[in-house]
């Protein structure tokens, strides 16, 4: 499956994101200012997973409709793996 540019974009504004707290670590920074550095780049990694799996899911279901199948077990899959990543 081919990945949207703005899903490849969001992981290269997340490492440059873990760059800084390795800077900030370097640098001595206070523990709140990388914790909150910490929290943004966890919240961008939880939602970054929610458009590959919706992208993926979106996908699966138009592959299995067109075979004449029901989507039950892409939806259960992409649920799962929703979970998984929490």
């Amino acid at each position: 499956m081919e990945y949207d540019k703005a899903i490849i974009n969001r992981l290269k504004r997340i490492e440059g994101q873990v760059r800084g707290v390795l800077s900030m670590l370097e640098e001595g920074k206070d523990c709140r200012e990388i914790v909150t550095q910490l929290t943004a780049i966890r919240t961008a990694v939880d939602r970054t997973a929610g458009a590959v799996i919706g992208d993926n899911l979106e996908h699966c279901i138009q592959e299995e409709l067109a075979k004449g199948n029901t989507p039950d077990h892409v939806i259960k899959e992409a649920v799962q793996l929703l979970v998984k990543s929490r």
